[in-house]
């Protein structure tokens, strides 16, 4: 039986490329003569706010079915991007390393260069750097966009913890709005947005590179396009890296009930470094107590919204943010001890405007985000399953789950329902795998990685103590070093092992003072703006 993977037009004759029962890529012309796959024409990156690209960036297109069940039909553009490898085709070039940062929405593009700067020993070397903006993301066309951001995203927004059925429905009323403008204009794409297809977007990549087998990391979401990439084309995987791993049997629903749990302990442990460190940001000498300066701050926004902009919503949306890295922590607890302390609402609003406001390519990842999550897998259509859900949820879990609910809510109004997740599982033609995970990462629960370790037998779990969403490239030398290993020849741990956290942050750090690596990697994963599933 053959498997669809792959399209590229050319200018006289349109060419399907396609996976044959042998896993050989092959080419299937229109007149039915074998043809080649065409070669990725890269050419210099186009300049990016009037800034001209990095050097050695390449940029280039790949053409991919919008309907892997109709190779011949309507096809998309993927926009990819290159750093060369500097060692020529020989016994030290390690072929193609394709880099995600996860999402889903987020541009893979914008990881290739960290990836490249940030790989130890003589890797970035040694590998073809690709990163790729997944179908509907950024540079690939179309691009998803469903509103105005100015207009919809206008602060101060509605407080996202509703008091009464009334706010409820204003709150209701904006997720069905966001669903029906997308359905509205992206009718003929939503059906093919799935996590599935963009697996076989990046097999439609590793062919039209020229390619037996690819290198994959990703992060965060990315481990869950790695994993279905496994599973579906394990006979193509020359290395796989996840790090920060997605829990493949729990999308999406149940994973953001998860999520609300795991950020109420992130969130803790941010509120105890506050208490620990009183001395300098005078909120409280218990978790108790920070807890209540802080939902004071949240109330206190309500009515009047810092600087005019900065509401409650705002605020949730801001201060997630420290979630995915202790290294943010300083900052943020700056800004409230300002606000509470001095009156000065400058701080908060500069944090909003670096972390939570939104702009124009932050609402192209909340479309694509919405548009993979809600047509990936059954989402609850019923309104009062997910009142009673998050009711019982915000008892134990106040900080996240009613934001986390409204993030997500225009998936009980999409116009396509969910599907029929691909069932991840490991593969005796797959290699052994490298799993990294943080201990108490927020986005990516613990749990996670557990599961896909007993799924993907020959991996191997490295743990890093700490609560950081992304461990790799972010300053752990312990974790680099297993990352190095495996890249370089493969080799994995002889067992799971486990790796210290990176030290805890000074507080005497302040917002003018830019956090070392760790700010960096979260820029890189596109965790600076909209926050989507990780």
């Amino acid at each position: 039986m053959k498997r669809v993977v792959g399209i590229v037009a050319g200018t006289a004759v349109l060419v399907a490329v396609i996976v044959s029962a042998d896993g050989m890529a092959v080419a299937s012309g229109a007149r039915g003569a074998p043809a080649a796959p065409a070669a990725v024409a890269w050419g210099p990156c186009p300049q990016v706010s009037g800034k001209p690209a990095q050097a050695g960036l390449e940029c280039a297109t790949v053409r991919v079915p919008l309907d892997y069940r109709e190779p011949l039909g309507h096809s998309i553009k993927v926009a990819i991007n290159r750093i060369k490898a500097k060692t020529s085709r020989d016994a030290d070039h390690l072929g193609t390393l394709l880099v995600n940062p996860g999402g889903p929405g987020a541009s893979g593009r914008n990881l290739t260069s960290y990836v490249a700067r940030n790989l130890p020993g003589d890797l970035r070397d040694r590998y073809d750097i690709v990163g790729f903006d997944p179908r509907g993301v950024g540079a690939s066309e179309p691009a998803m966009r469903c509103v105005d951001p100015g207009a919809y995203y206008k602060a101060p927004r509605p407080d996202a913890v509703p008091r009464g059925r009334a706010e409820e429905r204003v709150l209701l009323s904006r997720a069905a709005s966001y669903a029906n403008a997308c359905g509205n204009r992206w009718a003929w794409l939503l059906p093919h947005l799935t996590t599935e297809n963009s697996a076989r977007d990046m097999d439609a990549i590793r062919a039209a590179l020229g390619e037996q087998k690819i290198s994959y990391f990703g992060y965060s979401y990315g481990t869950y396009l790695g994993a279905v990439y496994a599973t579906l084309f394990p006979q193509r995987v020359k290395r796989l890296v996840l790090d920060s791993v997605v829990d493949p049997t729990a999308v999406w629903y149940e994973a953001n009930l998860r999520q609300n749990a795991a950020f109420e302990r992130r969130h803790r442990l941010f509120l105890g470094w506050v208490a620990e460190h009183n001395s300098v940001y005078t909120l409280g000498s218990t978790t108790k107590q920070t807890s209540f300066a802080y939902y004071a701050m949240r109330d206190r926004l309500r009515d009047r919204p810092a600087g005019g902009i900065v509401g409650p919503s705002e605020l949730d949306d801001t201060f997630t943010i420290a979630g995915y890295s202790d290294k943010l922590w300083p900052a943020f607890a700056a800004a409230w001890s300002d606000y509470v302390r001095k009156g000065e609402v400058k701080g908060l609003v500069d944090l909003y405007d670096k972390h939570g406001k939104v702009e124009a390519a932050d609402e192209n990842s909340y479309a694509v985000y919405l548009g993979v999550q809600c047509r990936d897998a059954r989402w609850p259509r019923d309104w009062d399953r997910w009142r009673a859900d998050m009711t019982r949820s915000h008892r134990s879990a106040p900080f996240l789950t009613w934001p986390n609910a409204w993030y997500n809510a225009p998936c009980a109004f999409w116009h396509v329902r969910g599907g029929e997740p691909v069932e991840v599982h490991g593969s005796p033609k797959l290699p052994p795998i490298l799993i990294l995970q943080s201990r108490d990462d927020a986005a990516t629960p613990y749990r996670g990685a557990l599961t896909v370790h007993r799924l993907f037998p020959r991996s191997r779990l490295v743990v890093e103590q700490g609560g950081n969403h992304g461990v790799s490239l972010g300053g752990n030398q312990c974790v680099d070093g297993h990352l190095a290993a495996y890249l370089s020849d493969g080799s994995l741990p002889a067992r799971d092992a486990g790796c210290r956290a990176l030290p805890e942050p000074s507080a005497s750090a302040r917002m003018a003072a830019k956090p070392p690596e760790r700010h960096d990697l979260l820029s890189a994963l596109g965790l600076l703006g909209l926050l989507g599933a990780g």
